[in-house]
């Protein structure tokens, strides 16, 4: 009777320390997964074990090989939906699920772009339908515009306002009321310059506190120009070349929240950084080539780099990394592979990454790097 009785209460302690183990691994997995599956699976923490018992080179990143180097500021923590807007969220309802149109499919993502409400601003190139495409924070299509008017998109950014900024390298930058009225055209479409009303295949667009908005100028010519909040032409500064405040290809500008001016100047393989009157404050040389930044309002700071312009160009895209970066010192604070050609983030934590391959990719920050298939 005494073993009858020591067996059950055996039996009772195994099932209560399962279901805490169960618990504990839907406390850890309990936030946004990536994936189409619909379901939410626990997190895998990194394990640094391998078979032939030798250390891994970067044990808080799991197993790291000798013929690895381990994530340049050690991993970024964040998982991955990789087909945002074209396949359903994990906590999305199929029946709830509103897709695009029947038919459409993106081009190359060329950028993207979150507003205060945390929709999402989609540029892409296919000329058969729409090139911008707005979903809200689930991936649901909310509407879409610019057909006939965005020629060749390239840039699209939202500023403190709400209102919708597009960069077409077609020669105009055109500013749309969150309505989708335009408000503002800066440049001739169809027209290439170099002074206040054309451009020369134009990349990006910016503002600093003071409402001017600044456009990198980056294919066609080698400069940013700056223009008052009402579309009048007040400087501009950048010759061609890879010399001090030179450009070789502007190809993204963000301000942060003392008015830094941070620009990529791709193929020189840095990052430039001015104040409103383009005078040179310093130069980072040491985080390859950059496609893209990303700077939050509270100077969070992420950028779509490459080892180098030749990888960049060579790998169209594909071979880049997602990187946070301390803002003062240019520090490398977490990595991750990633594609991607522009950047952006949301008011709920996300980040948007447009990529060339045709995708957009949401990062969702997560406690631990996990899998979500």
């Amino acid at each position: 009777m005494k073993l009858k009785y020591a067996l059950f209460f055996l039996c009772v302690v195994c099932s209560a320390v399962v279901i805490a183990q169960q618990e504990g691994g839907r406390r850890i997995g309990g936030g946004r997964r990536g994936g189409g599956s619909g379901q939410t699976t626990p997190a895998v923490l990194p394990d640094p074990s391998h078979p032939s018992g030798l250390p891994s080179k970067a044990p808080d990143q799991g197993w790291v090989g000798e013929g690895w180097y381990p994530h340049e500021g050690g991993l970024l923590k964040m998982n991955v939906q990789i087909r945002f807007g074209v396949e359903i969220q994990h906590d999305v309802k199929p029946d709830a699920w509103k897709q695009m149109p029947k038919g459409w499919v993106f081009g190359r993502v060329s950028a993207v772009s979150t507003d205060s409400h945390a929709n999402v601003y989609v540029l892409h190139r296919n000329t058969e339908i729409d090139p911008l495409v707005v979903f809200d924070q689930n991936g649901n299509y909310l509407r879409s515009l610019g057909k006939g008017v965005i020629r060749d998109p390239h840039g699209v950014r939202v500023d403190k306002n709400d209102n919708l900024w597009v960069v077409d390298r077609a020669g105009q930058i055109i500013k749309y009321s969150p309505d989708g009225k335009t408000l503002l055209t800066i440049g001739l479409v169809g027209q290439r310059g170099k002074d206040a009303s054309h451009f020369g295949l134009p990349t990006d667009v910016a503002w600093d506190s003071q409402g001017n908005t600044y456009i990198s100028d980056g294919y066609g010519n080698s400069r940013v120009a700056k223009f008052d909040k009402d579309g009048k032409f007040l400087m501009e500064w950048g010759t061609p070349g890879s010399g001090p405040s030179q450009f070789s290809t502007v190809h993204s500008i963000q301000f942060d929240s003392k008015d830094r001016a941070y620009v990529s100047d791709r193929e020189n393989n840095r990052i430039q950084i001015f104040d409103t009157n383009g005078k040179l404050i310093k130069i980072w040389n040491h985080l390859g080539s950059t496609q893209g930044i990303w700077i939050s309002p509270k100077d969070e700071m992420y950028i779509l780099t490459h080892r180098n312009n030749v990888e960049n160009i060579t790998a169209d895209t594909l071979a880049g990394r997602l990187m946070k970066i301390d803002l003062e010192t240019g520090k490398v604070l977490a990595s991750m592979e990633s594609p991607g050609h522009e950047i952006s983030g949301s008011p709920n934590g996300d980040i948007f990454v447009a990529s060339l391959t045709g995708n957009v990719l949401r990062w969702m920050p997560h406690p631990q790097f996990s899998r979500s298939h």
